[in-house]
């Protein structure tokens, strides 16, 4: 693979997320509702419905209008491990500035402008560009991705449901103290987890913090086109005003195998920033073959 197209990958997989829960709004202090059972040592949640868990989820996701923030970012593509800054500014549901930097911000390698429709990236060390879309990536990728995804998955937040509300099954897992929405019951899903029964079709399960209703994992799994994609969500504090999760991992198995840690140094939220790219006149376009696997 070539330098510059692994660069674009590295933008790509930063990008990566594929999945199908969905929703959004604002912050919202919670009521727990865990409590302790000394006696046998599990934890009590009442039961409740997957339209109560949605709307739960809905009631308690990360909301903004605009984010500024900066990452590290710690990369295992194919069994290769990259190192980078990030720093990311959002218009929600309007556009994506993504500024890729070596670690320590010394040299600038590469800057992503994303809109619903387009995708543009300079490359900085080999003084190259790149227009394309969403179809272009998702050829590449063999992925599922459009801008509310990505955005979404970001920050732990869900893209709309759709139709996908009646297909999701509550699972109240008292064993582990968590909620979990799923394209499986609660037996079957337990079966697949633990290895004893085969998947046969797509399965998504979305794991909640009952005390927060804040999504800790989003699992999907597709045995038709042998993907797979997990993210887990942690270090949720609030700091400056913003409470979210600072530690992203994200594993994917698809085309190719991506291990993604993002681990946000700063977060802040509803400060307009400019979402410009300047494509400088002597670059070239990076020239890619039908399908670079």
């Amino acid at each position: 693979m070539s330098k510059p197209i692994k660069i674009l990958l590295v933008g790509f997989v930063f990008m990566l997320v594929l999945i199908a829960c969905k929703h959004k709004k604002s912050i919202q202090k919670t009521v727990p509702v865990v409590t302790a059972d000394t006696a046998n040592s599990k934890c009590k949640i009442d039961y409740k419905n997957s339209k109560a868990l949605i709307r739960l989820i809905k009631e308690n996701e990360f909301n903004f209008d605009w984010i500024n923030a900066k990452a590290k970012v710690e990369t295992l593509i194919d069994g290769k491990e990259e190192g980078f800054d990030i720093k990311l500014k959002i218009r929600k549901d309007s556009a994506m500035l993504v500024q890729i930097e070596v670690v320590g911000g010394l040299v600038n390698v590469a800057k992503l402008l994303i809109t619903k429709d387009s995708v543009k990236m300079v490359d900085y060390i080999h003084k190259q560009y790149f227009k394309g879309d969403f179809v272009f990536i998702n050829e590449q990728l063999n992925a599922d991705l459009d801008f509310e995804v990505v955005q979404a998955v970001l920050f732990g937040n869900s893209a709309e449901f759709h139709d996908d509300e009646e297909k999701l099954k509550p699972v109240t897992d008292r064993q582990n103290c968590h909620y979990i929405l799923s394209t499986e019951r609660k037996r079957k899903l337990r079966r697949i987890q633990q290895g004893e029964r085969d998947l046969k079709k797509a399965l998504q399960a979305i794991t909640l913090n009952p005390e927060n209703y804040k999504i800790i994992n989003n699992e999907f799994i597709d045995p038709g086109t042998n993907r797979k994609f997990i993210a887990d969500y942690k270090n949720f504090i609030l700091k400056d005003s913003v409470f979210a999760p600072y530690l992203v991992d994200i594993d994917i198995q698809a085309e190719k195998k991506a291990r993604i840690n993002i681990e946000y140094v700063r977060i802040e939220k509803n400060k307009p920033q400019k979402l410009n790219l300047n494509i400088p006149e002597k670059y070239d376009p990076i020239q890619f073959q039908k399908n670079n696997k």
